[in-house]
């Protein structure tokens, strides 16, 4: 299986630290983020990783240049930010026919990969598309889930103010590329996994529930808390 981390955002709600990084580059405990998701992939038997970069792109060229399992990452650039679906509809050639984890890399999470891809194949009859949840304490800054008694997504609320329940898009996927081709045939213009593919795609997404740990570092905030929680976490990476 293949994965693409979409790192290419401008980040910036965590200026002004992203004035000079990209953020998919900020340390973690003196650890870039980006590090800590190939290292997950990696070693979970992810053959090759495809990053698109846009923001500061030659930092994590040079990232990627001393890396040591380089020759398993593929980077492309965005010179016009394409959105997260547009990523997907524009590397339909490295997806190929097998499906493909893909990874909002301005996130923080700690989960077992293989037991993802597990329930993945193992999903209902129907979803073609298999979404990572954990549970938030702030559910008005997520995309929030309503599931039906298999673990399928029916109902999305995206940022909303009075959000359903606790249950929150962890902007973690497998895709089957049956879907990102059919989406792209019918919507080629669609740019946007969460805000147009989820919602289209309601009763077809299977859900799985990080039970370990999961945080957004897109805030300062939220930065500073991953910093101090990496210090207990940092052994299951």
């Amino acid at each position: 299986m293949k994965a693409i981390l979409l790192a290419a955002g401008l980040g910036t709600r965590l200026q002004p630290i992203t004035n000079s990084v990209p953020k998919c580059l900020v340390l973690i405990n003196g650890t870039p983020l980006l590090k800590i998701w190939l290292e997950k992939l990696l070693s979970a038997g992810i053959e090759k990783v495809l990053i698109n970069t846009h923001y500061l792109p030659d930092l994590v060229e040079d990232f990627i240049t001393q890396y040591e399992y380089r020759s398993r990452v593929v980077l492309l650039h965005e010179y016009v930010l394409l959105g997260t679906a547009g990523t997907l509809f524009a590397n339909r050639d490295f997806i190929g026919n097998e499906p493909i984890i893909v990874v909002h890399a301005d996130n923080l999470s700690n989960f077992d990969i293989n037991d993802f891809m597990r329930a993945h194949q193992n999903r209902p009859l129907g979803c073609n598309m298999t979404m990572m949840l954990f549970k938030t304490d702030n559910p008005k800054s997520c995309g929030i889930v309503e599931l039906d008694e298999r673990g399928v997504v029916v109902g999305f609320h995206e940022k909303t103010m009075n959000p359903p329940s606790t249950l929150a898009n962890a902007a973690v996927y497998i895709f089957e590329p049956d879907l990102i081709s059919e989406f792209h045939c019918k919507s080629p213009r669609v740019t946007d996994i969460s805000t147009e593919i989820i919602p289209q795609n309601l009763g077809r997404i299977f859900t799985y529930l990080n039970t370990r740990y999961h945080r957004d570092i897109g805030t300062p905030e939220n930065l500073w808390l991953a910093n101090i929680e990496y210090k207990n976490l940092h052994d299951n990476y």
